[in-house]
């Protein structure tokens, strides 16, 4: 939604001026499309020749993230500290071996079914189980988990943050191709050379229109998607690095109430829920 709204203000801002200020539209309308095909298909093309078929198809739900933003809202993390709180809370009572059919089968275990957005969400679910399974196999180095369980948020991140990447480079190449496109237009104007200078004057103008549309779509457009989504897939992988602060703190041996207070820590300041909150959610929770 701010997307859209940041978009509205950037285009009324700037033709509103040129309007306001006696620009002829005109000529800017007219070019408009020849530049557009232009620098847009040189820039979907240089996409694709850049990335794997993989982020080709990605690319419209990348869109989609950076508008609607992170998909965990602050009642989600309340409720992956619930799920952990049990977990943890029945490890540390009757054992690792305890919650062995709980990590097996997700789909009928009590705990996960009093969460059922995390037991339905295929990739949070496994992570949580994977990481439990390796600690009732004996994995209770809390220094090795951390390594290990770290690597693999970071490895995460590095394939979610190609996608913003990739934008940034279209973004940053846009300058240029908006050059290409007036290079061309200057060509034409001077293989018409011999015209009136009022019909010079407007091909000047179209051709102008090119480097216009290249900086504009490069820093008025694609540079703040692509930072909107990096923005959004660094604050998802938040969610996944409290079930490493967590587990870790479990490991190290503290109670479940503190571990769960451990990772409330690592939650981003504006998702963070207060120690009143998480006590309250916790006691609402009835799991068997």
């Amino acid at each position: 939604m701010f997307i859209l709204i940041g978009l509205g203000v950037v285009l009324a801002c700037v033709f509103g001026s040129f309007v306001a200020s006696g620009g002829a539209i005109g000529p800017l309308l007219a070019s408009m499309p020849f530049e557009l095909l232009t620098i847009l298909g040189a820039a979907v093309g240089t996409f694709v020749m850049a990335n794997s078929i993989g982020a080709v198809k990605h690319l419209p739900a990348g869109i989609k993230k950076a508008m609607k933003g992170s998909q965990y809202t602050r009642q989600d993390y309340l409720e992956l500290l619930g799920l952990l709180f049990h977990m943890t809370r029945l490890a540390a009572a009757k054992g690792m071996m305890a919650i062995e059919s709980h990590i097996e089968d997700p789909q009928g275990s009590t705990v996960f079914g009093a969460f059922p957005k995390i037991r339905d969400n295929t990739h949070v679910c496994s992570f949580i189980c994977d990481y439990l399974r390796m600690a009732g196999m004996n994995a209770t180095d809390p220094f090795q988990m951390d390594d290990v369980m770290g690597r693999e948020l970071k490895k995460n991140l590095r394939e979610e943050m190609h996608l913003p990447h990739a934008l940034q480079s279209v973004s940053d190449a846009l300058p240029a191709l908006g050059i290409v496109a007036a290079v061309l237009g200057v060509i034409k104007t001077m293989a018409s050379i011999s015209k009136p200078p009022i019909v010079l004057g407007e091909m000047i103008a179209g051709a102008l229109v090119g480097t216009f549309l290249g900086i504009l779509l490069a820093y008025g457009i694609v540079a703040p998607i692509a930072g909107r989504l990096g923005g959004v897939v660094e604050e998802e992988a938040s969610y996944l690095d409290l079930v490493r602060s967590v587990i870790v703190a479990h490991l190290q041996g503290n109670a479940p109430q503190v571990s769960v207070e451990i990772g409330r820590k690592s939650i981003p300041s504006d998702l963070m829920p207060t120690f009143q909150e998480v006590e309250e959610s916790l006691s609402a929770v009835a799991v068997n």
